[in-house]
Formats: structure tokens, sequence, C-alpha cells
């Protein structure tokens, strides 16, 4: 597929110029003219943000690069059953909301390592802490910037390395200056062109196909279907239903770039409705991303490699005029979903690192100094681990770490879980959960990936298997555990109360999803 960037008008270099002019503007006049707290402006965004701005930028962060590529890929090759990783997502976005945020904001922590050490003393948190810089850095950013960097390589024509520092010097300068409150300003402004631009793009793919009725002619009836029968390689519905939650609590419950919007919350209110806005939000997955790829199944079904779906669509019907527009929209995405990832490796390392180990009576100058300082080493660091992803030649390694990130879930998830649900949760319990019990996931990843082990299992089956065998674990050894807790647990255990907006929103959404279940099914 060509590169785009020698069919672009006069109209798309403007369109173009108008985008970088108003992010440049956002972010200057959140970063500057709305200026208060340092240090909480950098991290939390002051804790102002309200619904709108929550929902958005969670959804920013989301719909990275790989997921647009990947969603319209799925899309091609098996039509709508991947939207699964949408729509049950809302499961535990209201997990979020009513069981985990309750107890996050309540303790005032800015980092989830921060609310582990509240909860079991500062071996746990500093744990936490170095295992979720990494994680962050591999699977958010490095990988992030790869798949991006393939996407502008080929929307554009430029070289690799061109395409992801472009890429991640806006972002840190986005960062850098103005923290979470600038990128979720800018999120709202990016997501709500991302709506109008892949509306735009399904629509004028379904009018060159003839209309939805002859869409669903020309395509196979599975196509149209969420749950597939067991003996479906990709997407068998069982391990769907079994290990999909596994993912679910560990991605929307535990994962630091996604839930640090909410702790940024003007109160907890807001921070349940702007959970409730993104599983609204998550609906528009399927006709958004995945759909494109099921109309270019019926407009070019002989292509070579599925994952060129996406932009193969966009070069060959969108109008003269409109490629600017398409490349504004990706960058936005971009931009968006790296920005969060720094952001989220900044407060992290600051917050549980250097103030509790380093310095604790660090000023407000300090803390935003080394919080810039981190943002650009972070930046610097995952340019080089992704070029070297792009310079190894004969192993698909993202599709390893893609793998191998599938089997971070167990740990994080029941870590949490128990942190949330139980009382009697031991320490020590939860710190070889998270050492012992995550190397022997990634063990049985990378071994399950090179087909080692297990290799006819669908990796939802080994991940909600070893969820099951950590839970026990946690549970017999908290039991028979009779040493006294060097940590008091002074964290809040009380019912949870649920204001009657939010319960009217998300009964709203469960009605929604289950009808759309039943629809597709």
């Amino acid at each position: 597929m060509n590169n785009i960037l020698g069919t672009l008008q006069s109209l798309d270099f403007v369109i173009i110029a108008v985008y970088m002019a108003t992010l440049i503007f956002i972010g200057y006049w959140v970063s500057f003219v709305k200026k208060k707290k340092e240090n909480e402006n950098m991290f939390l965004a002051e804790h102002s943000l309200t619904w709108p701005s929550i929902g958005l930028n969670m959804w920013g962060t989301n719909v990275g690069p790989s997921m647009l590529l990947a969603s319209a890929s799925a899309g091609y090759t098996t039509g709508i059953v991947s939207g699964n990783f949408a729509w049950y997502a809302f499961i535990f976005i209201l997990m979020l909301a009513v069981v985990f945020a309750p107890r996050y904001i309540g303790a005032k922590v800015s980092t989830l390592p921060e609310y582990m050490g509240k909860r079991f003393g500062q071996s746990t948190r500093h744990l936490l802490a170095w295992y979720t810089l990494i994680t962050i850095l591999i699977s958010w950013l490095s990988l992030g910037l790869f798949a991006g960097g393939i996407m502008v390589k080929q929307l554009l024509g430029i070289p690799m390395w061109s395409s992801i520092i472009i890429m991640v010097v806006l972002a840190t300068l986005l960062t850098a200056a103005g923290g979470l409150k600038a990128i979720a300003y800018t999120s709202v402004f990016q997501m709500i062109l991302l709506i109008i631009v892949s509306l735009t793009l399904t629509l004028i793919g379904l009018d060159k196909v003839g209309g939805p009725s002859e869409l669903f002619r020309q395509t196979p009836g599975h196509y149209w279907q969420m749950f597939l029968p067991n003996s479906d390689k990709d997407f068998p519905w069982l391990a769907i239903i079994l290990g999909y939650p596994i993912m679910g609590v560990w991605f929307w419950c535990t994962e630091q770039s996604m839930v640090q919007s909410v702790l940024g919350a003007k109160n907890l209110k807001q921070g349940q409705l702007g959970a409730s806005f993104i599983g609204w939000l998550k609906i528009l997955d399927v006709p958004l991303f995945i759909l494109p790829g099921v109309i270019c199944f019926v407009l070019y079904p002989h292509l070579a490699n599925p994952d060129a779906a996406y932009l193969t669509l966009v070069t060959n019907i969108f109008p003269m005029g409109m490629k600017g527009l398409i490349i504004v929209v990706l960058m936005a995405a971009l931009i968006g979903n790296v920005g969060s990832s720094l952001n989220s490796v900044s407060t992290v390392y600051t917050m549980d690192i250097y103030l509790k180990k380093h310095k604790p009576n660090a000023t407000n100058a300090d803390i935003i100094r080394i919080g810039r300082w981190v943002t650009v080493v972070s930046a610097v660091v995952s340019v080089v681990i992704a070029l070297a992803i792009d310079g190894i030649k004969g192993l698909n390694l993202f599709n390893v770490f893609q793998s191998v990130l599938g089997f971070l879930a167990p740990p994080m998830s029941v870590a949490f879980l128990f942190a949330v649900l139980w009382k009697k949760t031991s320490r020590r319990a939860i710190n070889w959960v998270l050492s012992a019990g995550t190397l022997v996931c990634l063990t049985i990843g990378i071994l399950f990936y090179l087909k080692l082990i297990f290799a006819d299992l669908h990796f939802l089956y080994l991940s909600f298997f070893l969820f099951v065998g950590l839970s026990l674990f946690t549970v017999v050894y908290s039991l028979m555990d009779k040493r006294a807790e060097d940590h008091e647990n002074t964290l809040d255990y009380k019912p949870i109360k649920v204001s009657n907006t939010v319960k009217i929103a998300w009964g709203l959404l469960i009605v929604v999803m289950v009808t759309l279940y039943i629809i597709f099914n």
C-alpha cells in the first residue's frame, strides 16, 4: 500500500495546521493560564476532572495505534467477535466504578502502588511500583510507539525512526508541560475528532458496499455473532467467558495508565460517572474500529496482510481533502496514548519511589522537576526499545510481548481483588503473588508462546487457571499465616454508597449491553 502523503491537497495541509495549532493552544492554556498547585496539576489534574474528560481520556488511553490496526484486522478475518474485548469490558468498568474507585479515592492516593502501600506496607508498595513502571514502559510505551511507528511510516512514507521520534517528542512536550490535566483536556478534543472521522469512514464504506443489507449479504453468517463455538481456535466462547474477566480486572481496575484519570476526579461521583461514560464509549468500538475491517473484507477480499485493512480502506475510499483529517486523528490517538503512559510512569516513579525512598521532604519544585526528567528519560528509553523491536528480523516480537502480557493479568488481578475485598489478606501472601507468582505466570507464558507446553490450549484458559491457582494460594496462605503484620491496615472497609445518578447511568448501560448481546448472538 502506498503512503498518502503524495496525495494530500491544500485543504489537507490546512486541516493539519489548524489541528496542531489547536492542540498547542489547549496544552498552553491548561499548562500555564490555568496553572495552580503544580504537583497536583502535574499528576492528578488538581483533582478537577469531570466525567466527560475522565471518560474520553480513558478511552483515548485505550484507543492506541495497535488497537486501531488490530481491531480492523480482526474484523476483516473473523467479523465482530473480537468486539467482546470492548463490550464485555462494561462489567469490569462497573467494578472499577462501584468497587475499586471508592476505595482508591477514599484512601486519597495518587497511584495504585500507594494504595497497596497503605493496605500492606512499604515493601508491597515498592515492589508494585517497579512492577508497574516496567509494565507501562514495555506494554504501553514501547509497543505503542512500535505499532504507531508502523502506522505513521505507512501513512507518510517516512523512516521508522523519524515516525517514532515525532510521536514521542510531541507527547513528551505535552506531558512535561501540562501533566495529566493537559492530556485530559486535549484527549477530549482528540477523541471527539476520532469519533467524527471514524464514523465518516464507516459511513462512506457502507455506501461503497451498497448499504447494511448488502454488507450482511456478502459476509459469512458467523461474522455477526459475538460468541463462536468452542471449536473456534481464535475466539472460543468459553475461553472468553472464563479468561477475559482476569484480563478485564487487571486492565480496567488495576492498571495505572487506565485508572489515573479516575484518581484525578473532582469527587467520587464524577469518577463513577466517568467510568460509566467510557462504558458507553466502548459500545462504539465495534462500529468505529471493527466494522471498517468487515467493510474492507467485502471491498478488498484478497488482502495479503489483514493488518493492512484499516489503512487500505483509508487510502482507497476517503475522498480528496479528508486525507489530512485522518492523519490528524491517527496522530491524535498516538499522542494521547503515549502521553497518558508517560504521565503514569512519571507519577509512579515520583510519588512511590522518589518521595518515599530518596527525598521525602521534597518541595513542589523538586517534585515537578523530577517528574519532568522522568518523563524525558522514559521517552528516550521507550524510543530505544521500540527501535530495537523494529530492528529484530525474523521474529514477531510484537506478538511475543502481546502473548506474554496476557500472563501478567492473573497476579495483578488476584493482588488487587483480595486487597480491596478481603480484609484478612496477608501481606506476605500478596508479596509472594506479585513476585514468585508473576515469575511463574511469565515463564508459563513464554513456554506457551514457544509451543513447548499447552500448545492446544487457548491462552485465556491458562489465564483463568493461573488466576484460580493464585487465588487459592492467597486464601490458604493468609489463613495459615499466624505471624503478626508489621503494618496496620487503616483503610476504610465500610459499605460503599452509590448515588442515584450513578445507579441510573449504570442501569441504562447494563440494559443496553444485554440487549446488544441478545441481538448479536
